[in-house]
């Protein structure tokens, strides 16, 4: 156990410092191409970070020998947003008070709020529509995971061609090229390239030994899927969301998280209507249940006021009553 916990520390640092890697590519590859600020950090970044999750759906899924590894693809594509919605908000608002120690604590957070809000209304009836399916069964069922990834496209086309905007915050310099102010865009790429190999393998290490680890004290394949798997393989949106606000970038922090957010509710979801029944028990249910809240509460708050640094760090309470609300289930009280 020692050797496991030692190997998905490492995998962890290697996951971290690819971030890092990563988003310095990332923002210049929105200047260097001309995409908006904002498609950076919903659509490029999102997409590169989501991999890990969307890559442990597909794989349990698809290939899943019965149906206890196909439970692990559905508690994958539940587990994301859930992640994403408590937690990884929650982390934003707990490192903006961290690194901005001059900020009041209730004070607005510089994010572009009705595009936040908006993407908050997206993911709900998209969200809502997938759990609605997770209750019934009929035939064509399967068919409907099609309408996930053609809304994730109107989504993605929505945000592409979004007004073009360059990047307003200063960049950092590349970290293939540090002494040059315009670097080549075959370097930026290249970087922007073996960050997110980096981003996979040690996502893929973290996860394969958190596995291990999880035979080891002798928990279910389900309980894992939705507990633990996501928290890892969200690792890095969470982290990445963390190198922007400690570089004082909010809105790349949470335009990569709601952008995330909208690729875990449409694009693992799909696999799952598609190649599983795709019906939901109890604790997948109460998954569901905190994932709205979390996300309903965020879009109430944007709509009546600012989002604040205390606001969002509120969403790890959620997180916590899902756990208790699990423990309960298990228990069978």
């Amino acid at each position: 156990m020692i050797i496991t916990l030692l190997i998905m520390i490492t995998s962890a640092l290697i996951i971290y410092f690819s971030c890092e890697l990563f988003v310095n590519g990332i923002e210049w590859v929105g200047k260097a191409f001309k995409i908006s600020q904002n498609a950076v950090g919903s659509i490029l970044a999102a997409f590169g970070t989501a991999l890990p999750e969307s890559i442990v759906t597909f794989i349990a899924v698809v290939f899943g020998a019965n149906s206890s590894q196909k439970d692990i693809g559905v508690g994958a594509a539940l587990g994301g947003p859930l992640v994403l919605s408590t937690l990884a908000y929650a982390i934003v608002g707990i490192s903006i008070i961290i690194f901005s120690s001059r900020r009041k604590l209730g004070s607005c957070i510089n994010v572009n709020g009705e595009k936040l809000a908006r993407d908050q209304t997206w993911f709900m009836w998209i969200f809502v529509f997938k759990i609605g399916l997770g209750l019934v069964a009929f035939t064509i069922k399967p068919w409907l995971g099609f309408l996930f990834l053609i809304a994730y496209g109107v989504y993605f086309y929505k945000e592409m061609s979004s007004d073009v905007v360059e990047i307003a915050e200063e960049l950092e310099p590349l970290k293939f090229s540090p002494k040059s102010e315009n670097p080549k865009k075959s370097l930026i790429l290249v970087q922007t390239i073996v960050s997110l190999v980096l981003i996979f393998v040690g996502s893929q290490m973290f996860v394969h030994n958190l596995g291990a680890l999880s035979v080891s004290l002798g928990m279910a394949p389900h309980m894992v899927s939705l507990l633990l798997s996501p928290v890892a393989t969200e690792l890095p949106e969470t982290l990445n969301a963390l190198i922007w606000v400690r570089q004082g970038k909010e809105n790349l922090a949470l335009s990569n998280i709601s952008g995330s957010m909208m690729i875990q509710a449409t694009v693992p979801s799909a696999l799952g209507i598609i190649f599983t029944p795709w019906m939901l028990d109890k604790s997948l249910m109460i998954a569901a249940i905190i994932t709205f809240m979390a996300i309903l509460l965020i879009w109430a708050t944007l709509k009546r006021s600012c989002l604040s640094a205390k606001r969002l760090s509120f969403n790890a309470v959620l997180y916590i009553i899902f756990i208790l609300g699990i423990l309960y289930i298990k228990r069978g009280v």
